[in-house]
């Protein structure tokens, strides 16, 4: 299990909340799980008074975590990271005062004594982190941290002995690997992440990485784990649209060069991924880290060849990263529980009740299931002939292909907990029976919002929902309203329809990887392919498009409308729409888009009549997902309140 920062580092008993976060995972069969980053000292911190081990004092709270894992029968390494440049805050520091793209702190330039005082301070957290009982380290040596930044001729500006040669900039985590060991033992279990495929200008080169590669294991390291991408690179490399296992080409070419164990990562994401990986030769070891966010069982399902039953990651980044970027603790979408695991043990209800959820969307799946799992007898209303609502929307949009497992997964669970399904079956309070029920949880979802505009009613205006259910042939020029999430689903869709997931050698090609690592840090001119579509995707606001979208994707999804030609524009007004197009209005300028088609994505309403029905009945109702706020499609509160709900029930 890969190293991912949680935020329970940091919060108040996240030490108790981190041991059953990872003793839940020890159980699950994770082989070796790594910690979060922890730094070794102030000036290495991600922010202000995030999680480090400098003195013996704090041995004690890290014990928790190690005593939970063994007791289980896991092995866990601690992650030493040092931030450098990426530190957000003004004590951070770098090999060089460069400023990172992505921070407002400029770092101070590390003297020479500076240098080596951070050297001592990593071999100190090693040494600590054996005394709190943890079975190894990984050292963070990837993803534009301050080891990296050594590296790098872009980011190291010395004159020194830390700088100019390729020989005198890698010296700082040879350095560092070299007196760990010696100061650990031979038997810790010491980890280096090496940044295998930097994709940023001046990164390394493989003659490079190789070179380093060797030195590291005779520097005394027992595995060196796969590292892909500088944060600051604008290239994917854990999103949806990356290739399942996209980067694992990487480890392979190293493969040979060294005689230690060599780690894969990065979108491997089930169980049949990782032996694909493995028989291939790519590398000796698969690292997980998202997926055991989104099922901590994953392993023991695999073993137990119950893999319909795995809560598969599919790569969204909305609670994960983006919750740490906003300074919140990671969950996951597909699975809220993660990190809450003592907020929402999973024990059964001591008063089991009958249960009835109106609507097979995510809020009801997502209740459906934890009512199931907490001992309750649960049945579904649904209208239509096939559950999960608006997962059976964004399954058909590029990029986002994996929900398809995630309606799989809730299929089987609702079997196991044997919930029953009534479809076609559209609820009248009336012929209802809710006193066959001891709740009713209404989860009826949303509906696209109607355009209100002259001419709306014309046959060429057209809701979202129809369009990617295929009702409609589209024209060859589109104007889409709505600029939100919806809206740049829509332009995916109208791009590129319904096909399936790029391969490697396409994902590269679009996004300007080099696979023959020929070039300095893996880049290349990235080929874009034009939409086949006129597309204009518009919004009245004008704030930049998608300002809305998750803060670790939104930059994609802008990106890939970009660079397939999608004219964005924003700070307008709607006039009109006639048989000729949309009229718009832009710097006080009327303007006709001359487009076969309008498609209107701009946002939904609630459908919640049943809820304020059944309340003044006197029935005991609950009201979650979008039925209860339609402001935005969010599946990730969606699947939280229909998780909660079944929490409440039970208490």
């Amino acid at each position: 299990m890969g190293s991912m920062h949680t935020g329970l580092e940091e919060a108040k008993g996240g030490f108790q909340k981190m041991a059953e976060y990872f003793a839940a995972r020890a159980r699950g069969g994770a082989g070796l799980m790594i910690t979060g980053g922890v730094a070794p000292n102030r000036q290495g911190w991600i922010g202000p008074f995030s999680i480090k081990l400098t003195r013996r004092s704090e041995i004690k709270k890290h014990r928790i975590i190690t005593d939970a894992v063994h007791k289980e029968g896991g092995r866990i390494c601690m992650q030493i990271l040092h931030a450098g440049r990426y530190g957000y805050h003004p004590l951070c520091v770098a090999p060089s005062a460069i400023k990172a793209p992505i921070n407002r702190f400029k770092p101070r330039a590390l003297s020479g004594r500076g240098v080596e005082r951070t050297i001592k301070h990593f071999v100190r957290c090693a040494k600590l982190a054996k005394e709190a009982g943890y079975d190894g380290v990984e050292v963070m040596g990837s993803e534009g941290y301050l080891i990296n930044e050594f590296i790098s001729s872009k980011t190291n500006k010395r004159t020194d002995q830390w700088g100019g040669s390729y020989e005198n900039r890698m010296r700082f985590p040879i350095e560092i690997v070299r007196r760990i060991r010696e100061e650990v033992g031979e038997k810790f279990i010491l980890v280096y992440r090496l940044s295998m495929l930097d994709l940023v200008e001046e990164g390394s080169s493989w003659d490079e990485i190789k070179h380093l590669a060797v030195a590291i294991e005779k520097a005394g390291a027992s595995v060196i784990n796969t590292g892909i991408g500088w944060h600051e690179a604008r290239i994917p490399t854990i999103a949806t649209m990356v290739p399942r296992a996209g980067f694992a080409w990487v480890t392979k070419k190293l493969m040979g060069s060294v005689n230690i164990p060599l780690i894969t990562t990065n979108r491997i994401n089930m169980p049949e991924v990782a032996e694909k990986v493995l028989n291939e030769g790519c590398a000796d070891m698969v690292s997980m880290a998202r997926p055991f966010l989104a099922d901590p069982d994953i392993i023991a399902k695999a073993k137990d060849e119950k893999v319909d039953e795995i809560n598969t990651c599919i790569g969204c980044n909305q609670a994960c990263l983006d919750h740490i970027f906003a300074q919140k603790t990671a969950s996951c979408l597909v699975n809220p529980r993660a990190c809450k695991e003592l907020e929402f043990p999973l024990n059964l209800a001591d008063n089991r009740k009958k249960v009835a959820i109106i609507g097979g969307g995510p809020a009801g799946l997502s209740a459906a299931v934890h009512c199931g799992e907490l001992g309750h007898e649960v049945t579904i209303f649904e209208a239509s002939q096939e559950i999960g609502g608006q997962f059976n929307l964004a399954k058909v949009i590029p990029g986002k292909e994996e929900f398809h497992e995630t309606i799989r997964y809730y299929k089987r669970m609702l079997e196991k907990h044997n919930v029953k399904i009534n479809y076609d079956h559209r609820v009248e309070v009336k012929t209802f029976p809710a006193s066959d029920f001891d709740e009713v949880i209404v989860a009826t979802g949303v509906q696209p919002r109607k355009l209100r505009l002259e001419g709306a009613d014309l046959p060429h205006v057209l809701p979202y929902d129809e369009v990617i259910r295929g009702q409609h042939d589209i024209g060859k020029k589109v104007a889409v309203i709505g600029a939100g999430g919806i809206g740049f689903d829509m332009c995916e869709y109208l791009m590129h329809g319904d096909q399936s997931m790029p391969t490697v050698e396409q994902f590269a090609k679009e996004w300007g990887v080099d696979t023959s690592l020929e070039q300095r840090g893996g880049l290349l001119n990235p080929v874009s392919q034009k939409s086949q579509r006129e597309i204009y995707l518009l919004q009245r606001k004008a704030s930049k498009h998608g300002a809305g979208l998750g803060k670790t994707t939104g930059w994609i999804h802008r990106a890939s409308l970009k660079k397939a030609g999608v004219n964005m524009l924003g700070d307008l007004q709607y006039k009109k729409v006639t048989e000729q197009g949309l009229v718009i209005e832009k710097d006080g300028k009327e303007e006709l888009l001359a487009v076969d088609h309008v498609i209107v994505c701009a946002g939904q309403t609630s459908v919640n009549e049943l809820h304020t029905c059944f309340q003044e009945a006197g029935v005991n109702t609950h009201l979650i997902g979008g039925a209860l706020l339609a402001s935005e499609v969010d599946a990730k509160r969606a699947i939280e309140e229909g998780m909660k709900v079944a929490y409440t029930i039970s208490a």
